[in-house]
């Protein structure tokens, strides 16, 4: 049965929508301006009608209105029930997150028509978040499981292109995560269940990477005692990933471009071709289109491989991932050492969100792994970090001498404003509303202050799961 909260400082109008949507479905009123509300009542609430004028209440923000009013009801969509002259803050309220808007006095289809949108809407996101799951499956929804939009458009480059044969090539800096997309593609392509090939260009010696990828016939060359199946003859019918391709010489590259262009191979000192059925996936953390400009790189193998491009965002760029991957990390790493490490402190989280990550992803992994080494109780402290991490933290050491009284004492001020507002917020969640009340301020002025200390609260939503 559909649940649904009505919410009008007028009674009238009160009255009058509860009574249109009696039929088939629990519906709650309150007479009150952002009501205080009981977890039963709570529980399975999937619509919020509210009045205009009772949402803005005394702030007349709607921002903050629907900020506090989505903290109450996380699940809920909300309605906005406006005057006949409001219609331009009724719009304003569905920019501002509202699901929709009515004009009063409402009609019963009207109203009905709305409500049923809602539901409709729970629908389809309901089966977009099965189909989600049913598609990348349990061994990949650590991964899949992003903040980052652009982390976000990636994956839904990885969905497009992973059934097909296409040559993909991946662009990123060192330790955004290249190889791991290229084993997601493959996983989810209809080569899953044939071999997935590896090859770190870089690490090979440019004496032997012709060998390694294309292989050879005993007796071509000194030292070569026997037959060598190369790499894309160990990947036919699978996929070959091909890692920091950028720093292969002319010679290979010119072979790489026969394969690609023939789908076929030969073996050095080989005397006939072998048919080849290879999906290739590159990978890069170079520009290879100045490479090719410069004649580093050749620009027909270029094209050859930039097929599908998917360029992968540095850890800086999508730090609304951070806490998460480092819940990840802390949960594999500490069951591997068997410890119980069941957090990270707060100074340590701001110094992370702070931080630059030239090393990316895997720099975040291998620092909390020593950490984790380090670490003799169920937190993980600044104490186990290098010190580099918190050079730049917010909590700054100042020379208070030298400074004037006044410019010093607004230093003081503002080094415990920030930690007070970073601890209240991750013992809060986030949540603004409950962290405006254990503060003993207004939310507007809880706003101002985290504007002026430059924190958002998204980067607390996820903190206290950690």
């Amino acid at each position: 049965m559909r649940k649904i909260f009505v919410i009008s400082g007028t009674r009238d109008k009160l009255s009058s929508v509860a009574e249109k949507l009696q039929s088939g479905r629990t519906v709650i009123e309150k007479a009150e301006t952002i009501p205080d509300i009981t977890s039963e009542e709570q529980q399975g609430i999937d619509t919020v009608v509210v009045d205009l004028n009772t949402l803005l209440g005394k702030s007349g923000s709607l921002d903050l209105a629907l900020d506090e009013l989505c903290d109450k009801f996380p699940s809920a969509s909300i309605v906005v029930l406006a005057g006949s002259d409001q219609s331009d803050k009724a719009v304003e309220a569905v920019k501002a997150g509202a699901f929709d808007y009515l004009t009063h006095p409402v009609g019963k289809k009207e109203l009905e028509l709305v409500i049923e949108k809602v539901h409709q809407a729970d629908i389809r996101h309901s089966e977009l978040d099965y189909l989600r799951d049913q598609f990348w499956g349990d061994e990949y929804k650590d991964v899949v499981n992003t903040k980052s939009r652009t982390m976000q458009e990636v994956l839904r480059k990885v969905r497009q292109v992973a059934d097909t044969g296409t040559t993909v090539l991946l662009s990123g800096e060192t330790g955004t995560g290249k190889s791991l997309i290229a084993r997601l593609i493959h996983a989810h392509s209809g080569r899953r269940r044939k071999t997935f090939i590896n090859v770190h260009c870089g690490a090979i010696p440019d004496s032997l990477v012709e060998s390694e990828l294309f292989g050879h016939e005993k007796g071509s060359f000194t030292g070569a005692i026997k037959r060598k199946i190369g790499k894309f003859e160990l990947a036919d019918s699978g996929t070959i990933f091909l890692d920091e391709i950028g720093t292969i010489s002319s010679a290979v590259q010119i072979k790489l471009l026969n394969v690609l262009q023939e789908r076929q191979v030969q073996r050095i000192g080989g005397e006939s071709a072998i048919p080849l059925n290879v999906r290739v996936i590159a990978a890069t953390n170079e520009d290879l289109s100045e490479m090719c400009a410069s004649g580093k790189f050749r620009q027909d193998l270029f094209y050859r491989l930039n097929v599908f491009p998917i360029v992968l965002p540095p850890l800086r760029d999508r730090r609304e991932d951070i806490l998460h991957l480092s819940k990840v990390f802390i949960s594999r790493i500490s069951t591997d050492l068997n410890k119980i490490i069941e957090s990270i402190a707060p100074d340590v989280l701001d110094a992370f969100l702070e931080y630059s990550w030239p090393g990316n992803v895997r720099e975040l992994e291998n620092v909390i792994e020593r950490a984790c080494i380090l670490e003799t109780g169920p937190q993980l402290t600044r104490t186990s970090f290098p010190v580099e991490f918190f050079q730049d933290s917010p909590v700054r050491h100042h020379s208070y001498t030298d400074q004037p009284l006044g410019e010093a004492r607004q230093i003081a001020i503002d080094s415990f404003e920030l930690d007070y507002l970073t601890r209240l917020l991750t013992s809060t969640g986030g949540r603004i509303s409950r962290a405006a009340e254990k503060a003993g301020v207004t939310t507007r002025q809880l706003n101002k202050l985290m504007n002026k200390h430059g924190l958002s609260k998204k980067a607390f939503k996820s903190r206290q799961e950690l």
